[in-house]
Parts: structure tokens; C-alpha cells; sequence
């Protein structure tokens, strides 16, 4: 079996991943903060560690993965205050929205998916802890994590304090002490959401919450923490500081994983930029298995350019795959029957390529050359076990969900239906046997401008739309 290997941000390196307890592996991802549809650079992580979770399960008797929503959140209160709606109305509004767009890429949901608002008394109770041990304070109605009091601030991010000029990427408020303090805590006014506190009524900071929520539900240290790389620095390095300090432990995330930006052009996509691409309006014209095969084509911790070209590449891709299994029936013929099998039941090609820092280019390259062993195959063994390995590899990366006959022959609402085109088809083989070639290719024409592609072969002919 593979050696399983990951870049630690901690670390800087590439290093043998070994879960604390291998009875029980431990992930965590951060998830969307929802106030409106997520682009699809959300997507990426989404998908990303999808497939992690997947490998990890071959390889794992119990895999624990938590993704969180975070729905209190001042861009949600200025959005809901916009829309003229409740801030839940709102959060409930783009989770589901959010739900939805998951699905889309194929995204296999959470263990546990939770929610900010519903651990305001286990994020109470860890400010609380904070401020007893000495790391944070109360003053003004605000709580802050007191940055000086924690030697090891700045080791995931690779900054020293002396690097971090006072206010260059925080605000600087009368009610802390340093100008690197981070808020734990703040008041709400009486528009604002607010729960009751020791500190009197107020709402909690984005990087408490995810502490909290990891310690109820995976433990005060976890195996495997993921997302992009623009969370490094604040979000992860703080909610590191405030977990190490509250559980008194050194040892908070073994692995820190982060997925590189998308960008467009030479800009991150981004909602504060207002050059992002939702995952719900590119679904309207491309699948959302294209749209995953597309996030899976660069590495991970990489950036990605996301254009036009990268999901027509991807298209095509996934074309030839399909074409495979196309040209050559038979069982097996879900990709389901392989979900959470024994590693060793998987190709060794994509599991290679995955247990090295879960290089899905390389992946994707591979299960090309399992397509192209199925396309040689002589006989129908060969066929049954080139199949096998091919839609085995396809469970472990999320794809090739359609059967392949309907990939290439199902058409939106306002497309030529199947009827019609098996009926202009018809039309067209009689016209050939009765060697009336200008109607037989006036037909073919009428079609390819409907974007119909035909393939006359031995046991007749095929379409496809294009």
C-alpha cells in the first residue's frame, strides 16, 4: 500500500501522515460564511477534501469529518439588514443554497455539518476558560485574546511578532492592550444579533467559533484541519493560539492543509473584488461534474486559472473517459459498488497519486491510461477487470456518476429530443439504402447544427450531443 503523505503548512513540508488514533481519524474544514451564493472557489476546498475523505476511508476503519457554517457574521447582518429579511432567514436561505451547490459538484455531505448559533454556550465557556488562564480580557463590552501571552503565535503563519507592524493587518481599538489582539467577544447593539454573556449582551468572534466547535465534536486535537490558504493568516493562526491556550495543550492540528486560490486572470476570485463566478449560474450551463473535474486539474495547494478553456478541457476529458465505458459494456456499472472499499481494491496508479499529496492531476492522468487499457481489451475478462479499475478510481475522485450512454445523449429542456433525433436517424439510413446521399447528408447537417454529432458503426449508428 501507498505511503500516505501531506504538506504541512505547520511544518512546511511534506510529511507521513499518522493519525493520533487510527481508530478514529479526525477532519475538519471551514466551511462558507452565508450571506449570498458561494463562488465557485468555495468549490474547490469542498471538493478537494472530498476526495481526502474518501481516500482516508479505504484506509481507515473510522473517519470523523466535520465541515461548519458560519452564520453570524457582520457581512450577514449588513446583507439581511439590505434584503429587509431576518439574519436567519438569510443564513437559513444561502446554507440550503450552499447544500445544494455541494451536491452539484458531488460533494458527499459531512459527518457533521455545525453551525456557529448553536454552540454560543460552548464558545462562552471557552472565552471563559481563556480569560482564567490568563490568555484574554475583558474590557469595553469586548473580549480579546491577549496575543503577547502566547509564545508560540505566529509558528503556523511563520511570522514573528516582531514581523507583525502594529495595525498593517489589524484594527487598532482603544479596548486592547496590543494592536494584535483579536476579538473573542464583542457587544451588539440592540439591531444586531446577541446572545447574554458574562460580558453583557453581544455575538461572538469568526475565530473563536470554529475552536469551539472542533472541541465538542472532535476533541481538543484533531488529525487533519483543512482550507484555503487566505485563512493561514488570521483566521487559522489565531483560532490555533486561542485552542492551544484554552485546552492547554501544545499539540492542537497534526496536519494543517490549505488549497491554493482560484483566479481569474491575474486576480483572486473574490466577492470584496466582484469578479467572482457562482457555482449556482455556472451550473446553468455546465454540469457539475465537469465543474469538479475542472477544480480537480490543478494541485491543490496551487493556484488555479479558472477560465473558459479549463472547463472546456475538462468537457473533453471527461468525454473520453465516458467513451470508454461507451465502447465497451458490460459489469460492473456503478461506480457506488466501490464507495469505502479496502484500499487495495482501488488501482494502485490513482491511489499513488492521492497518497502523495493528493496529486489528482496525476490522478486524472492515470485513470486516462486505465480508460485507454479498457478501450485495448481483447476479451471479455479483460474488459470486466479494466472496467473494475476504472470506475473504482472514479469513486475515489467523485466522477463518472452518469451512466455513459445518458452523458452524451441527455439534452436540456429546449434540446432536440431523443425521439426526434432517432426519428431524423431513421430517415437518414433509409435515405441511404436508397442511395438518396443528399437527403442522408442534408440530415446529418440538420443535426450537427442542432449539435448532434454522428458515428456510423458496424451495429449502426450512434449520436452524441456535443
Amino acid at each position: 500500500m501507498a505511503t500516505l503523505q501531506f504538506h504541512n503548512t505547520l511544518s512546511g513540508k511534506k510529511e507521513i501522515f499518522e493519525p493520533a488514533d487510527p481508530q478514529r481519524v479526525t477532519v475538519y474544514v471551514c466551511g462558507p460564511t452565508v450571506y449570498n451564493f458561494v463562488h465557485i472557489g468555495n468549490g474547490r476546498p469542498a471538493v478537494v477534501f472530498d476526495v481526502l475523505t474518501r481516500l482516508l476511508r479505504t484506509m481507515y476503519p473510522h473517519v470523523v469529518y466535520a465541515r461548519n457554517i458560519t452564520d453570524i457574521d457582520d457581512k450577514i447582518n449588513t446583507a439581511a439588514f439590505e434584503n429587509g429579511e431576518s439574519i436567519q432567514a438569510l443564513a437559513d436561505r444561502f446554507t440550503e443554497a450552499y447544500e445544494s451547490d455541494m451536491a452539484i459538484l458531488g460533494v458527499t455531505p459531512p459527518d457533521i455539518a455545525p453551525r456557529a448559533t448553536h454552540h454560543i454556550d460552548e464558545i462562552i465557556t471557552m472565552i471563559g476558560e481563556l480569560i482564567e488562564v490568563g490568555h484574554a480580557y475583558a474590557n469595553e463590552g469586548h473580549v480579546l485574546f491577549d496575543v503577547p501571552s502566547d509564545p508560540s503565535y505566529g509558528s503556523l503563519s511563520r511570522r514573528t511578532l516582531e514581523d507583525m507592524i502594529d495595525g498593517a493587518r489589524v484594527e487598532i481599538a482603544p479596548y486592547k492592550r496590543d494592536p494584535k489582539d483579536f476579538v473573542l467577544w464583542k457587544p451588539s447593539s440592540v439591531e444586531q444579533p446577541g446572545w447574554e454573556s458574562p460580558w453583557g449582551l453581544g455575538r461572538p468572534g469568526w475565530h473563536i467559533e470554529c475552536s469551539a466547535m472542533i472541541r465538542k465534536h472532535l476533541g481538543d486535537s484533531i488529525d487533519i484541519h483543512g482550507g484555503g490558504s487566505d485563512l493561514t493568516f488570521p483566521h487559522h493562526e489565531n483560532e490555533a493560539a486561542q485552542s492551544r491556550c484554552a485546552n492547554q495543550s501544545s499539540e492542537y492540528v497534526r496536519y494543517w492543509l490549505h488549497n491554493g486560490m482560484l483566479t481569474l486572470g491575474a486576480e483572486k476570485m473574490s466577492k470584496s473584488v466582484g469578479n467572482v463566478q457562482t457555482i449556482h449560474k455556472l451550473a446553468e450551463t455546465h454540469s457539475g461534474e465537469v465543474l469538479r473535474y475542472a477544480l480537480l486539474a490543478g494541485q491543490y495547494r496551487s493556484q488555479l486559472a479558472w477560465s473558459d478553456d479549463l472547463i472546456m478541457q475538462a468537457q473533453a476529458s471527461l468525454d473520453s473517459l465516458y467513451q470508454a465505458l461507451r465502447d465497451n459494456p458490460g459489469e460492473p456499472s456503478n461506480v457506488n459498488d466501490f464507495a469505502n472499499g479496502s484500499i487495495d481494491t482501488y488501482p494502485e496508479s490513482v491511489v499513488s497519486a492521492l497518497c502523495d499529496d493528493l496529486n489528482t492531476p496525476q490522478a486524472l492522468a492515470a485513470m486516462h491510461e486505465l480508460a485507454a487499457e479498457l478501450q485495448r481489451a481483447e476479451s471479455s475478462e479483460q474488459t470486466r477487470l479494466a472496467r473494475r479499475a476504472l470506475l473504482s478510481g472514479a469513486w475515489l475522485l467523485g466522477i463518472l456518476l452518469e451512466d455513459p450512454v445518458e452523458h452524451f445523449t441527455a439534452g436540456g429542456s429546449d434540446s432536440m429530443s431523443n425521439e426526434e433525433i432517432d426519428d431524423f436517424i431513421a430517415q437518414r439510413n433509409a435515405a441511404r439504402d436508397s442511395k438518396d446521399f443528399a437527403r442522408a447528408d442534408e440530415i446529418r447537417d440538420l443535426l450537427a447544427a442542432a449539435g448532434i454529432e454522428l458515428e456510423d458503426l458496424r451495429e449502426g449508428t450512434r449520436w452524441r450531443r456535443s
